[in-house]
């Protein structure tokens, strides 16, 4: 058997290019699928008797043999795995020689349109909601973080610094597009005009929350507004995303999901399958990371050695942009970008969100243990989206200093003192339980 040409050891290569087994294979799947009236009997078995292994691979035709013979070395590569050129010369890629993705803008620090082509023409009540999202989410964290601090609540994370990247991808989806969170992105649920009682229900756990209580503090969901809840492992929402898109291409919905996540969490194998399914099966998916500069406590030079995250996405063949999380127009403008030709040409895209994670990780974080407090105070006094979108609405002459201290206050009537304890009990009334989860 082992001097026997390779034909007379029952796995002999047909002239087209395919095996007598994977033939066999493929005849099996096909009689599986195809459908009796399309005159293959009730199980598709009798084609296989009739035409045989061979007969059946001679249909499909191994597509390298419709190829030309190449005649030297000079021309370009064919290997199916990889789209690049021959060289002579033994080299190694050096990462550090390659320049680094460009990081896209619209606004300086200032507030300054930098390309007037670039501006987004938004009308100004849709700049002023930007405007107000962003400041409340601030506002509803110091309000749930101090509550933490109170013992009120057993858990708490911020989203200081990051307002932009939420309220500027969430305003350039759909209301059906399906948002996967991870655990910082509740300005996407707050620009979807989410209620405030909800969200300090669900923190405070009582008989108003959609969670039954069941969940740790700001693991949020809702039904009706797209949004995917929340869970506590790392990037486990990412392959899930991805059925999801994948779903709605095949249903031709009409719509993409957008998948959020951190640097931390592209580190996960989760996040690097889900990349490459999304790219294979062409699924509208945005993939938004908000790069923060921080996994808890670990920096991004311990997190990876190469440009960033969004230097992956080639790889996997995925577009992909990097922009500045601290303007929101840019987030904007890369996010609807995005989701326009994701839904248009079927595939997937990935966002790399540049911005600072200024508060601790959580309330069970003290990130003095491993940054300086002037690093922080330079984000949080030079560098905040925040700011940079209130000079660019005061130079427009669109807000001033007096809405400004009526807008604080008023955002802080929002969230009355005596409405807390109406969270800490809810509105369960004495001896009055948890409704059932079971279906009646």
């Amino acid at each position: 058997m082992k001097g026997q040409p390779l034909s007379r050891r029952g796995e002999g290569r047909i002239s087209e290019g395919w095996s007598a087994k994977m033939a066999m294979a493929v005849a099996v799947a096909v009689a599986r699928v195809w459908r009796p009236s399309r005159g293959l009997g009730r199980t598709g078995l009798p084609l296989l008797r009739l035409l045989g292994a061979r007969g059946l691979a001679r249909f499909h035709p191994h597509r390298w043999q419709q190829q030309q013979h190449f005649s030297s070395l000079d021309d370009k590569p064919q290997f199916p795995g990889a789209s690049a050129e021959f060289i002579d010369k033994l080299e190694f890629i050096q990462p550090n020689v390659i320049s680094g993705i460009p990081i896209y803008r619209v606004m300086d620090r200032q507030g300054q349109i930098i390309n007037p082509s670039e501006d987004p023409h938004l009308p100004q009540e849709k700049v002023l909601k930007f405007y107000k999202s962003m400041t409340l989410l601030n506002t509803m964290d110091r309000i749930l973080y101090e509550s933490q601090r109170q013992g009120r609540i057993s858990f708490y994370m911020t989203n200081y610094g990051e307002e932009g990247t939420h309220v500027g991808s969430a305003a350039a989806l759909d209301d059906t597009d399906l948002v996967f969170g991870q655990y910082r992105e509740a300005g996407v649920l707050m620009y979807r005009d989410y209620p405030l009682e909800l969200f300090m229900a669900q923190c405070y756990g009582n008989v108003s929350d959609l969670g039954k209580g069941r969940q740790m503090p700001v693991h949020y969901g809702c039904r009706e507004r797209h949004f995917v809840t929340i869970s506590s492992p790392l990037a486990t929402q990412i392959p899930q995303a991805v059925g999801a898109a994948y779903a709605a291409k095949r249903a031709n919905a009409n719509r993409v999901v957008i998948c959020y996540f951190g640097e931390g969490a592209a580190s996960e194998g989760d996040a690097h399958a889900g990349f490459n399914f999304a790219a294979t099966l062409e699924c509208p998916i945005i993939f938004f990371c908000r790069n923060n500069g921080y996994a808890i406590s670990t920096p991004t030079s311990e997190q990876y050695r190469g440009d960033g995250i969004a230097a992956r996405g080639p790889g996997y063949g995925i577009l992909s942009i990097r922009v500045d999380g601290n303007d929101v127009f840019a987030v904007y403008n890369a996010t609807k970008e995005a989701r326009r030709r994701a839904v248009a040409e079927n595939q997937p895209f990935l966002i790399e969100a540049m911005t600072y994670r200024i508060g601790h990780h959580s309330t069970s974080d003290d990130s003095s243990a491993y940054r300086s407090v002037d690093e922080v105070n330079y984000w949080d006094k030079q560098d905040h989206p925040i700011s940079r979108l209130r000079h660019h609405l005061q130079s427009r002459g669109w807000w001033d200093d007096e809405q400004e201290k009526a807008w604080r206050k008023q955002s802080r009537k929002k969230f009355p003192s005596q409405g807390l304890n109406v969270c800490l009990r809810g509105n369960r009334q004495e001896g009055q339980r948890f409704p059932s989860s079971r279906r009646k």
